[in-house]
């Protein structure tokens, strides 16, 4: 494999769960909210929210970001943006970097005593926004932040924590997001879950092993065909049946990497949003959009084939102000602009994500 294959394979990566977190990284913490009562009206018993911190909390509690997750990944999504002198400076900043609901981290169909495997209630983009502010006011009693930060789905949660909380940041900062999650993306996703469920080994959820033979599906359908671009294969393959090897060693990977009911629960989360559906807007996504307060930033991927570009491209003239940006502008690197593996798509996101904070900060 050449070199672009191996930062691809590595930026794709990024999104699976902390299987080699590190004595010398953060340590993972928890915080036990109780029962967290859905949207819906049910509840997820026992709830527990898992995080990480980067940096010192200053005496104001006016220094810190908060970072919430991809669909699949966890509170390491965005460690290539995390550090000294990087776009979330942690010699200036306090950061938050929080596991969604049904990660493996946070409370989940897959370790939940409660409600374990199928027995999970549905949940929306919206709970995943609500258990993270019970963690910032509740357990680390911040008022306010400096600005919301997230890829994928993160960038959905950072979207609707720009409507839910309009007065909560100062700016926002969405990575290939999804206001309102598209028929594109609905298919794509529905195509996952089945690989998954027809899958015998998956026993409606109650499998003794992963279902070995869906994992390896979804991971093409998921992470490669829709992740990635055509352009970027051709850049990486110059002959195409080298892909099939490279295939299978990726789809190895999955296997015991994220649970499989997990996957299926968050999916259901993912193609069921739209900020307009948050009370107060009667489905009008325009005027939930229009809504938000804080500065906002929208980064997209050239031909995106998980979340379309010309949807947050669209969201982004809802919102008074925004400023909306392609990831190095010439590539075509996709949905994985945003995955940390391709240097230069790194380099972008660091450089315009800090000069884009450093103007949206207010003084203290």
């Amino acid at each position: 494999m050449n070199r672009i294959g191996y930062v691809v394979a590595a930026g794709l990566l990024l999104s699976l769960p902390a299987a080699a977190h590190s004595p010398q990284q953060p340590p993972h913490q928890a915080y036990s909210e109780g029962d967290l009562k859905l949207e819906s009206g049910e509840v997820i018993r026992d709830f527990s929210i898992s995080y990480v911190t980067h940096g010192q909390l200053n005496d104001k509690k006016s220094n810190a970001i908060l970072m919430v997750t991809a669909i699949s990944g966890n509170h390491h999504r965005l460690d290539f943006l995390i550090g000294p002198g990087k776009a979330l400076d942690t010699d200036k900043h306090f950061i938050v970097c929080t596991d969604a609901i049904a990660n493996g981290l946070t409370t989940s169909p897959s370790n939940s005593k409660a409600q374990p495997r199928m027995q999970f209630p549905k949940f929306t983009i919206r709970d995943m926004v609500q258990s993270q502010y019970r963690l910032m006011k509740e357990k680390l009693g911040i008022d306010h932040v400096v600005a919301v930060v997230g890829p994928s789905m993160g960038g959905m949660q950072v979207l609707q924590w720009g409507v839910s909380h309009p007065d909560y940041m100062d700016a926002l900062v969405a990575m290939v997001p999804l206001a309102k999650t598209p028929a594109w993306t609905v298919a794509v996703l529905e195509a996952s879950r089945k690989a998954i469920m027809n899958d015998a080994a998956w026993k409606d959820g109650n499998y003794e092993a992963p279902p070995e033979k869906g994992i390896r599906l979804w991971r093409d359908i998921l992470s490669l065909l829709s992740a990635c671009t055509p352009d970027m294969y051709s850049a990486q393959f110059k002959n195409g049946m080298d892909v099939l090897p490279w295939l299978e060693s990726q789809e190895t990977a999955m296997i015991k990497a994220f649970d499989a009911n997990d996957w299926i629960y968050q999916t259901w989360a993912y193609e069921r949003h739209d900020v307009g559906t948050t009370p107060g807007f009667n489905g009008d996504t325009a005027k939930a959009l229009a809504s938000i307060k804080a500065k906002t930033l929208i980064l997209t991927g050239t031909k995106d084939l998980l979340n379309p570009e010309f949807e947050p491209i669209e969201a982004g003239k809802n919102i008074a102000g925004a400023r909306v940006m392609t990831i190095s502008p010439g590539s075509v690197t996709g949905h994985a602009a945003a995955g940390g593996g391709i240097p230069a798509d790194v380099e972008f996101l660091n450089r315009e994500t800090s000069a884009f904070l450093d103007s949206a900060k207010k003084p203290d």
